[in-house]
């Protein structure tokens, strides 16, 4: 048997004082055991080998206590001691408590179960009841729908008798109005047959979504009015994705809609100018597909997470679960792939100049990327969690904001964060400088939306009037600074409790709260112009909302749940991609 001398413990005690900082103490001991004089070599004994040693030895009382002659206790669980009952007990003593534990662990597992049982038991009775009930419910709706279906019936004969009416009305005052001109008289004509065609169309829909409008300003109540429903016709739908397609981007300056989706691929669809055709739209010559996978399709590990286009209009990035940024050229060719992340990037946008881009990743950092050199010129490595968003302030600094509650703003050639802001209790989904760069939004699980500025640590506004999880933030195109310099600068945030709210950015105020969806919004979109908001949810519709009424003004559903909306640059047309493999671009005008 290996036993161990005192010149060795003596050795392994003194190396133990050294390395806590126990000088004096360690200096004492040397000089009275005459460590000096012993023949160990110290470089052969690595650090903490006191600490090593007690710990081994505990170890093996452990596994003395634990072992017993008798076969049938070796399944068993093996039970740890504390090290205080192991320097201070025998073996025989160990065995005896650890004897006891097992005793009690069987009457714990025995009691369990009986539980078990019981539930099992209460269980199936429930499972009867509840198909009894489901199919009580089931009977009660049918009945429902029966009674609907008359009622609809019913209010049809009726829209039916006043349309009728109103023809009539209208043949009389058109023969009056001929008097004074035959032109104006044919307009209206025209003008009349385009409107009954639409009320017609929008009877005969069966998917015709009649939310309420908003429920309110803070400052007046707006009247109702029932939303008009895109026409089919007004609808192009593109398919060819296999999975869900979760992202979508319009060409800033042509015609060209990119889209990203779970079936590993990116899609490059051109858009015809003018007014869009009804169905489907996926002959080979309207669509380049852009592979992130050799062969199989539907890798899950390469699923297309976000998309963004350069400034330029000639770049398209992609951001993937397999932690690559790619670059494409608009013809489809992967010019550049970037690696160095090791988790999924979940955001990617390229700055204003186009030199670099910048990517945010599970992996918990944010890289630029010097786009002409094609390799990385600075990793960010601050937060504590996954970076979930990234915006740039200007050509060379941006924010980012993590599961972490952190939001930081950093700078190229920075090794610090130049800002930090503290203050959101949950993760920040979402952040975006306002067109200026002086204003920052957030918006977090911790159900707050909050706007800071690099002037102060803390924020400017902290917006709590959503009731559950806020996903997206937007800033309007609108105020010093852009197009439209004369209109408000206004916030919208959407969230998981169905609305969407639109925020005075300089009182922190609610203007709006957007009311029309019954489900979890997921984006919203300003156009171009200001003045109206697209917003996308997961109860399938997409509503366009007039910002001066404050009230929907076209809906459109689809078959599936909406994951983004987004305006062309012209503003006539909005595309939306949806959880059933298929994106819809919507003709929109007033």
């Amino acid at each position: 048997m290996t036993s161990i001398t005192s010149v060795e413990l003596n050795y392994l005690v003194f190396r133990y004082l050294q390395e806590s900082g126990f000088t004096h103490s360690a200096f004492t001991l040397g000089y009275e055991a005459g460590i000096n004089k012993c023949t160990i070599d110290g470089n052969l004994i690595p650090p903490g080998a006191l600490i090593t040693f007690v710990q081994k030895g505990l170890q093996y009382l452990e596994m003395e206590a634990n072992l017993s002659n008798n076969d049938v206790e070796m399944d068993e669980d093996f039970s740890f001691l504390q090290p205080l009952d192991i320097i201070t007990k025998d073996v025989n003593q160990l065995r005896q408590m650890i004897q006891e534990k097992r005793k009690n662990i069987q009457k714990d597992r025995d009691k369990d179960r009986d539980k078990d049982k019981d539930k099992e038991v209460d269980r199936e009775h429930e499972g009867e009841h509840g198909r009894v009930r489901e199919k009580e419910r089931h009977e009660r709706e049918k009945e429902r729908e029966k009674e609907r279906e008359k009622e609809h019936d019913k209010e049809r004969e009726k829209e039916r008798e006043k349309e009728k009416e109103k023809e009539r009305e209208k043949a009389e005052s058109n023969k009056e109005q001929e008097k004074q001109s035959e032109e104006l008289a044919d307009r209206d004509m025209v003008m009349d047959q385009e409107d009954k065609e639409a009320v017609k169309h929008e009877e005969n829909r069966t998917s015709v979504v009649g939310p309420e409008p908003m429920d309110i300003a803070t400052t007046s109540t707006l009247a109702s009015q029932e939303p008009y429903e895109i026409p089919s016709s007004d609808v192009t739908i593109l398919e060819g994705h296999t999975s869900e397609v979760c992202a979508c981007a319009w060409n800033p300056t042509g015609s060209l809609l990119a889209s990203g989706s779970g079936d590993s691929t990116a899609r490059i669809w051109t858009i015809a100018d003018g007014l869009c055709k009804s169905g489907a739209q996926n002959s080979p010559l309207n669509v380049l597909v852009l592979k992130h996978v050799k062969g199989r399709t539907n890798e899950k590990s390469k699923d297309v997470t976000t998309l963004d286009w350069n400034g330029e209009g000639t770049l398209l990035a992609t951001g993937s679960y397999d932690g690559q940024a790619r670059i494409w050229t608009t013809n489809g060719e992967l010019r550049t792939t970037l690696s160095k992340h090791k988790g999924p990037i979940f955001s990617l946008k390229w700055n204003k100049k186009g030199d670099y881009l910048l990517t945010g990743s599970c992996d918990k950092t944010a890289i630029v990327w010097d786009v002409k050199a094609e390799e990385w010129k600075q990793q960010f490595e601050f937060h504590t969690g996954p970076t979930l968003d990234v915006d740039w302030r200007n050509n060379v600094s941006f924010a980012t904001s993590s599961t972490d509650h952190m939001i930081y703003v950093c700078k190229i050639g920075e090794i610090r964060p130049i800002k930090t802001f503290a203050g959101h209790q949950g993760e920040v989904n979402c952040v975006k400088w306002d067109p200026t760069g002086s204003l920052l939004a957030s918006c977090s699980d911790d159900i707050t939306a909050k706007i800071w500025c690099m002037k102060q640590d803390k924020y400017v506004h902290d917006l709590r009037e959503h009731s559950k999880e806020i996903y997206a933030i937007r800033w309007s195109p609108t105020g010093p600074g852009t197009n439209n310099p004369n209109q408000q600068l206004i916030l919208a945030s959407a969230s998981f409790d169905s609305t969407v709210k639109l925020w005075d950015v300089e009182l922190g105020k609610l203007l709006y709260s957007l009311n029309g969806h019954r489900d979890p919004v997921y984006s919203v979109a300003f156009s171009p112009n200001g003045e109206y908001l697209a917003s996308g949810s997961l109860d399938k519709s997409m509503h366009i909302w007039s910002l001066k009424e404050g009230k929907i003004v076209k809906t459109y559903t689809g078959n599936g749940g909406i994951f983004e909306v987004c305006w062309n640059k012209e503003g006539d047309k909005i595309a939306a991609c949806f959880a059933n493999n298929t994106l819809c671009v919507l003709d929109f005008r007033m």
